[in-house]
């Protein structure tokens, strides 16, 4: 690609932009299981405690550790997995991918980045995500931040995919394919079916003078003999 073409050109070449929709469920799926994933930590804390202390432990929502600890790990789910491949596990599951504004793979850097400014779109009331909603790009506060924009990450590969497979259809020439398809008629010989009546077929050829009758030789001074009809 040269360096004159605009970024959203090289990200709309390799998939379209992800929309809102599709953004905003990857993200549920993703704090469903970030949440799942912490409360049974939580679980397993107390149970370890509990063991060793010989006194039960639970840790409460309104626990101020609690929900720091909390937020932490947020930061570090979104972060690690942006940072890993610029997916998550809602994002893979439904095909959207986080790149570099410029279409290329995401660096590791921008991955957290992204993690640490995406709180914004909350702290703003909202009008961090506003971008997503209006923009041609759908790039968020945070993605402005980070230079980082969210695409279908499918659409990409089946479309290299098509590509691929209609370069490798085979092409048929017209005049090979018309001769290929021109009936070619066979005589029975002792040797085998051969084409028969072909100018350029010696098997034919011979094939033609060996049915053909053949008269006997004049004795000398007779004239040789004719074929009354």
């Amino acid at each position: 690609m040269s360096a004159g073409i605009h970024p959203s050109q090289w990200v709309s070449a390799q998939g379209q932009y992800a929309g809102s929709a599709s953004r905003f469920a990857a993200y549920l799926i993703d704090l469903l299981a970030s949440t799942v994933i912490y409360w049974v930590a939580l679980q397993f804390v107390s149970f370890v405690v509990q063991i060793v202390t010989g006194s039960p432990v639970s840790f409460h929502r309104n626990n101020v550790v609690v929900v720091i600890v909390y937020v932490a790990w947020q930061f570090l789910y979104f972060g690690f997995q942006w940072a890993a491949d610029g997916s998550t596990w809602g994002m893979a599951l439904l095909g959207v991918q986080v790149v570099r504004a410029d279409g290329m793979r995401l660096d590791h850097w921008r991955g957290w980045v992204r993690s640490l400014t995406f709180p914004l779109g909350f702290l703003t009331l909202g009008l961090g995500f506003l971008g997503i909603l209006v923009q041609r790009e759908h790039r968020a506060l945070y993605d402005v931040i980070a230079g980082t924009a969210v695409v279908y990450a499918w659409d990409a590969r089946a479309a290299r995919f098509r590509y691929l497979a209609r370069r490798a259809e085979p092409v048929v020439d017209e005049a090979a394919a018309t001769t290929l398809a021109k009936p070619v008629d066979f005589a029975v010989t002792a040797d085998g079916p051969s084409p028969a009546g072909q100018p350029d077929s010696e098997v034919g050829s011979d094939a033609l003078a060996q049915s053909a009758p053949h008269p006997e030789p004049a004795a000398a001074g007779e004239a040789p003999p004719t074929t009354e009809g």
